[in-house]
């Protein structure tokens, strides 16, 4: 989006008013490619996951750059993530930004576990796995009131998503933050896929009544 004009066939609907919420622009079927559009759209917050700086060499010698991982989300089941370089540290993060609300997925929040009490919207409404090089996370929806049994980075995906209340499990090098951070957001990507069935949703239906 240029001087406030958009550029996209979604930014446009959008502009026209045909498209007033984040759900409608992301169920459009349209390509989300401006993240100005998002900001119209929802109120996000963001998280930095990590800083690392990045060294590559070229025939003028060696460059470096800073690598910034970052999440947004609204606290309510929306999720980005995504990572930006820079020759700065300030670039990096807002470029990151910027990608991960191009990331952004709708998970739905439910209480899934055997556990709670149907109708509630605090966990997931089921277990949901992801990957990212060696790393590979679970996350397993809990009982209210339990909280975030998760390392301090899936705890601070799973908080931006909305998730108040999960067991997590990871295994590989969950020292390399990158992957952790990504494989938890692929976890919480494939949660957003999952349908749920029409006799679950409906006895959440009439709990929530």
């Amino acid at each position: 989006m240029r001087a406030g004009f958009p550029q996209t066939r979604l930014g446009k609907r959008v502009a026209d008013g045909d498209i007033d919420t984040i759900d409608d622009a992301l169920n459009s079927g349209l390509p989300l490619k401006e993240a100005e559009l998002v900001d119209q759209l929802v109120t996000l917050e963001d998280e930095v996951l990590d800083i690392n700086m990045v060294q590559r060499m070229t025939d003028s010698g060696r460059r470096v750059k800073f690598r910034c991982v970052v999440a947004v989300g609204d606290r309510n089941g929306l999720i980005g993530y995504a990572q930006g370089r820079d020759d700065q540290v300030g670039g990096a993060i807002e470029k990151a930004i910027d990608i991960a609300k191009l990331n952004m997925v709708r998970v739905p929040l439910g209480s899934g576990s055997w556990e709670d009490q149907p109708g509630g919207d605090h966990s997931l409404i089921r277990k949901s796995e992801g990957t990212a090089g060696s790393v590979r996370v679970e996350v397993r929806p809990a009982p209210k009131g339990l909280g975030l049994a998760a390392a301090e980075t899936p705890r601070k995906v799973l908080e931006l998503a909305g998730v108040e209340d999960a067991w997590t499990k990871s295994h590989g090098n969950t020292r390399t933050t990158v992957n952790l951070a990504k494989a938890t957001y692929n976890a919480l990507v494939n949660a957003s896929q999952a349908r749920v069935p029409q006799r679950v949703y409906e006895r959440q239906q009439e709990a929530s009544e």
